[in-house]
């Protein structure tokens, strides 16, 4: 049989789930109504800046990449590749956290889908040319522009500029 100290105290603890419960969906129902409705151009102003800071990093990180791997120096290049996955990885993360036009949002998961994927075949790529395996990593870079050219038609409507995945950018 059970006490009246523990019948009160699942009571409480019940008491406490729903009032967690509800006062997340009050903030989760109220995060929408902070003001306008986000629409594609309000979507690309906020992507663009985080976009661009990715861009000018990765072409500083990945300067003369083609001409290290082609002189031999895998393990340089490996580097390089390594560091442009996590400039990736970091941009992905904030890109995820923007707000998305409602009629946009599978379109938007989609393209985030395909970039998370050109931070596997980065760190892949980074993997293969560690290990010594040009024709390898050459393979991996052959997928990224494959999946580049795949995420580019999924939001082609937004025009990005900054955004718009272009490996052959980075040579």
């Amino acid at each position: 049989m059970r006490s009246a100290a523990s019948v009160i105290g699942w009571a409480h603890l019940k008491a406490a789930v729903v009032t967690i419960s509800v006062v997340t969906l009050c903030c989760a129902l109220a995060l929408p109504a902070s003001g306008e409705e986000v629409t594609r151009t309000s979507y690309k102003e906020a992507a663009e800046p985080i976009c661009r800071t990715n861009v000018e990093a990765n072409e500083r990180i990945l300067a003369g990449v083609r001409s290290e791997v082609k002189r031999g120096q895998l393990d340089l290049a490996a580097k390089r590749f390594q560091r442009a996955a996590a400039a990736l990885r970091g941009t992905l993360s904030e890109l995820r956290q923007l707000p998305r036009p409602a009629a946009d949002s599978a379109r938007l998961g989609r393209w985030l889908g395909f970039v998370a994927t050109e931070v596997k075949l980065l760190e892949k790529t980074a993997r293969y040319l560690a290990a010594g395996e040009k024709g390898a990593a050459e393979g991996m870079v052959v997928r990224l522009k494959s999946v580049a050219n795949r995420a580019n038609n999924a939001v082609f409507a937004f025009e990005f500029e900054y955004c718009r995945l272009d490996p052959a950018r980075f040579s």
